[in-house]
């Protein structure tokens, strides 16, 4: 779980994984101490086989990992810019280095939440929510992005329902943020959270 809060502090070493995403094979440059470090996740994979990418507009990719969604959707949609978030840096590190890898560094901002503008609105958030912080810590989280939502934007958020997929939709509907599940597949939740 320490993976999601700081950089570990052995010296990068550096492994490749391949995943197919919206139809595109993609090399990634992965370490440990950085989440799903191995290999794309069940989780992502769900949502990125259940959810189109949008042809147009800014995205944030809410806790980035080694940016397989962020460069995932760069290479897919040449229309959206996205801004890649994680508190890891080197989860940061390593998805500035997976974007140049396949030529959408231009479009693809790795930073920190700290340095991402607060006046700054999303069309879209896509995120494999880190639901291991804990249910208070992710719905301090869920608080801070969603209202960066513009007006008609909507969030894609991917939950395993035994790590409380269904009660988050209940409590995201009743915080403001009307939610709907949209798939279910592998024992994952596929949620779309509409702005309020």
């Amino acid at each position: 779980m320490s993976h999601y809060f700081h950089t570990p502090d052995e010296p990068l070493v550096t492994h490749e994984f391949d995943a197919t995403i919206f139809g595109n094979s993609l090399t990634f440059t992965a370490a440990r101490g950085v989440f799903s470090g191995d290999g794309l996740d069940l989780g992502t994979r769900v949502l990125l086989r259940e959810v189109e990418p949008p042809s147009t507009g800014h995205v944030l990719d809410l806790g980035c990992g080694v940016g397989t969604i962020a460069v995932g959707l760069a290479v897919a949609a040449p229309g959206i810019t996205v801004d890649a978030v994680d508190v890891n840096g080197r989860a940061v590190e390593l998805t500035r280095m997976n974007a140049e890898r396949h030529g959408v560094a231009e479009r693809v901002h790795a930073v920190g939440p700290e340095e991402i503008d607060p006046v700054t609105r999303y069309d879209e958030i896509w995120s494999n929510p880190p639901i291991r912080i804990g249910k208070q810590a992710l719905h301090e989280l869920l608080k801070m992005w969603l209202p960066r939502l513009k007006p008609d934007g909507v969030a894609w958020l991917v939950v395993g329902k035994n790590l409380g997929g269904d009660s988050l939709q209940r409590w995201l509907t009743d915080e403001g943020f009307p939610t709907e599940r949209v798939a279910s597949a592998k024992g994952f939740r596929v949620l779309r959270t509409q702005a309020t």
